[in-house]
């Protein structure tokens, strides 16, 4: 998953940053509300962290905006802000969860977690698919009792192609959900994290099927396993 942090805090974006590369996770960092609304325009997020007191532009603006472009990205609230009328007004212009500093890093991971579970698998903590059962929380995947044995990068791809059961998603859009900013990956390391995850789902009842010229798409059924 691709994540956004949006605060100007840098000791907080660098903890909260690190938990959630550590979970395995693309995550971007802008530290001001004017780069920041640039960026959601412009590019695709399962989760925006968002701090309410930025520079340029408000957090409470910037959260504004993005909902009257109908984007329905989960937005985890993370502010000094504590406030009751501060979290009223966050949440009903559209913000999924509100937290105020200092929190626990535990109960903020355990938050976003909740967020990207209701992306992906509305709010199920494992997907069955097939034979296949991937846990989200942990980031693990396993075919009935066998542990898949998949780098964060391979699970990662099953995650993006699973919360788009049944539907084509491009190259392009598997690139952004496995890459920040600050990272890259060549069409040839698409190819071979493709390749690698196939023969590990093998026998799962699931399958990755290249659809040509526009992407790939997973499915699930008794042909899948052929």
């Amino acid at each position: 998953m691709r994540i956004l942090i949006i605060e100007d805090d840098a000791a907080i974006a660098d903890a909260i940053g690190a938990a959630l590369t550590g979970a395995g996770h693309a995550v971007d960092r802008l530290a001001n509300g004017r780069l920041a609304d640039a960026a959601l325009r412009d590019h695709p997020y399962d989760l925006v962290v968002l701090d309410l007191g930025l520079p340029d532009v408000d957090g409470i603006e910037l959260l504004r905006r993005l909902r009257s472009r109908a984007d329905a990205v989960p937005v985890l609230v993370a502010t000094a802000r504590e406030e009751l009328e501060e979290r009223v007004r966050a949440l009903d212009l559209g913000a999924d969860d509100y937290l105020v500093k200092p929190f626990a890093l535990r109960e903020f991971e355990a938050r976003a977690r909740a967020l990207l579970r209701r992306r992906t698998s509305q709010g199920v903590p494992e997907l069955r698919l097939g034979d296949l059962a991937i846990d989200l929380p942990r980031r693990r995947a396993r075919v009935g009792a066998q542990t898949l044995e998949l780098t964060p990068r391979e699970f990662g791809l099953l995650e993006a192609l699973a919360a788009r059961l049944d539907r084509v998603v491009s190259r392009e859009q598997l690139v952004d959900a496995l890459c920040s900013w600050d990272t890259t990956l060549t069409d040839n390391g698409l190819d071979i994290a493709v390749y690698r995850l196939r023969r590990k789902l093998d026998g799962s009842g699931v399958r990755i099927r290249t659809v040509r010229g526009l992407g790939y798409l997973l499915e699930v059924g008794d042909d899948a396993a052929a």
